[in-house]
């Protein structure tokens, strides 16, 4: 049986199904998975790869938003149990065969051969020294590369050492970074490294050692609290709020259902909201998020799901018979209360400021598509990601019982649907355009949740109707491919046991 965990990950602003483990908001959906009875075979481990190529297959075919376009996920391909087996097995790495059934406009599922890793990182877990950082080039023509720190966590090793937001760093162990090694050096199972810091002269537009090298430790299971930053802040007499907050977590519903507490009960007029640096979450926050930005929306709908052909009949038939119980919700709605029936404090607020990146992704684009045919939306920064699909979490399993396939540890998060807002736009594939286009620069990062901070100022600015604040000198920041940011921008909905069950089956 396949256990399926709604997770929507989201270039686009956008409603994705979604659940995690345990606590999570989501329901355990079972899919019957019938291996073909002649699968039988000398060698175990061939044994084991048509199993899991099996899974996969079956996965993709029921789920993915591109089954339809994809030739070798069509229902046809089982007519023939002996074709089909050959097919399973003419790929013998799970990943290769997981890759060859994408399309080609899919540039975000993913597999991992180990379900505990993907579930840790979709709930924000991992092993971390606390230090957040980017990497870009040293100059435009040059393989030698900077990572610059873009905040620390909080109680982490980083933190206690001394790492702050704005250092450089060039070398690990006592190796410059480059093109080639960077990503082995930085992003690496290593639990300990050296950092080797370094100041930026500007008149050289060069990067040069201190001397000076710091030793991080990273702690096992350890998890990011996504409020970073929440403060009220006087700006010619207005009192605005400003939340830096890095992931959509449904752990933390309820700090930031508190957070808004606090700011309603401070009388805030303006809220400026940080998200340069979050890759996506919990669309069950998302949409919390932006009830509590509102208010006066309640029960409207905040984004529309488009599933492939096959879920959207089922769904309809479902939604058309005489069993209300059974009924598929495709829409999100603004709310009043969390799922307990807790009341939601809400700012009633007909304009938010934004601050978003190209490192802002999935749940903070689906707050930003979700909000704009509401309210004012002023988006500060650079083009998001352009996350607009959802995808799940598909398990093995081999009863209804929870039990997962002991032969093997995958699971797969493959796209399986486009998220749109009230008014159905869901094409933004390439990001969405900023208001005011703004990046940040390596000489000039300014200090978090500061007035001064250069795209703070500019949200400031705006509130205050000055219009006034200063272009940061120096050459923008670039970042190169970021694993950490790749394997986390992702979104989740709740999705009723009861509405795919029998569907599953088939």
């Amino acid at each position: 049986m396949n256990k399926i965990y709604y997770y929507c990950l989201i270039g686009v602003a956008a409603l994705l199904i979604g659940c995690d483990v345990q606590d999570r908001d989501d329901e355990i959906i079972n899919v019957q998975n019938n291996t073909p009875s002649d699968t039988s075979t000398t060698t175990t481990d061939v044994v084991a790869d048509l199993e899991i190529n099996d899974f996969i297959w079956k996965g993709l075919n029921q789920y993915y938003y591109w089954q339809e376009a994809v030739d070798s996920l069509a229902d046809s391909q089982t007519n023939n149990a002996a074709e089909y087996v050959k097919f399973l097995g003419n790929t013998v790495d799970p990943s290769d065969f997981f890759t060859s059934l994408n399309h080609p406009d899919d540039r975000f599922s993913w597999i991992d051969e180990d379900y505990v890793n993907l579930e840790n990182q979709l709930a924000g877990i991992s092993a971390s020294n606390g230090m957040k950082f980017l990497v870009s080039r040293q100059c435009d023509d040059c393989n030698g590369l900077v990572a610059f720190v873009t905040y620390v966590l909080p109680e982490s090793d980083a933190a206690a050492k001394g790492i702050e937001r704005g250092d450089f760093i060039t070398t690990i162990n006592g190796t410059s970074l480059n093109v080639n090694n960077y990503i082995d050096l930085l992003y690496g199972d290593a639990l300990s490294y050296s950092v080797g810091l370094a100041d930026y002269d500007p008149t050289e537009e060069s990067f040069d050692l201190t001397g000076e090298t710091i030793t991080l430790d990273k702690v096992e299971n350890f998890q990011e609290d996504p409020i970073h930053k929440n403060l009220v802040l006087d700006v010619g007499g207005q009192k605005v709020g400003y939340l830096m907050y890095n992931k959509f977590l449904n752990e933390f519903d309820d700090q930031l259902i508190q957070t808004f507490s606090d700011f309603a009960a401070e009388g805030i007029t303006d809220l400026v909201l940080d998200l340069r640096y979050n890759p996506g979450g919990s669309v069950r926050t998302c949409v919390y998020l932006a009830s509590m930005i509102t208010g006066q929306f309640t029960d409207e709908i905040f984004a529309q799901q488009i599933w492939n052909s096959k879920l959207l009949a089922y769904f309809e038939a479902l939604n058309s018979n005489s069993n209300d119980s059974d009924d598929r919700e495709l829409n999100n709605y603004f709310t009043s209360t969390n799922s307990e029936g807790v009341t939601l404090p809400a700012l009633n607020l007909n304009t938010v400021y934004i601050i978003a990146t190209n490192r802002s992704a999935s749940a903070s684009e689906l707050l930003i598509n979700g909000l704009a045919p509401h309210i004012n939306v002023v988006l500060i920064g650079n083009t998001t990601t352009g996350k607009n699909v959802g995808s799940i979490t598909v398990y093995d399993y081999i009863d209804n019982e929870g039990n997962k396939n002991p032969n093997h540890t995958y699971a797969m998060q493959p796209i399986v649907l486009k998220i749109a807002n009230s008014v159905g736009f869901a094409d933004y594939a390439n990001g969405l355009d900023p208001d005011i286009e703004l990046r940040e620069r390596a000489s000039n990062l300014g200090v978090l949740g500061t007035p001064s901070e250069p795209l703070l100022s500019v949200a400031l600015s705006q509130i205050s109707g000055t219009g006034k604040y200063i272009i940061p000198q120096g050459e923008a920041l670039v970042p190169l491919t970021d694993p950490e940011f790749e394997a986390t921008n992702g979104m989740h909905i709740d999705l009723p046991q009861s509405t795919l069950k029998d569907f599953l089956k088939n």
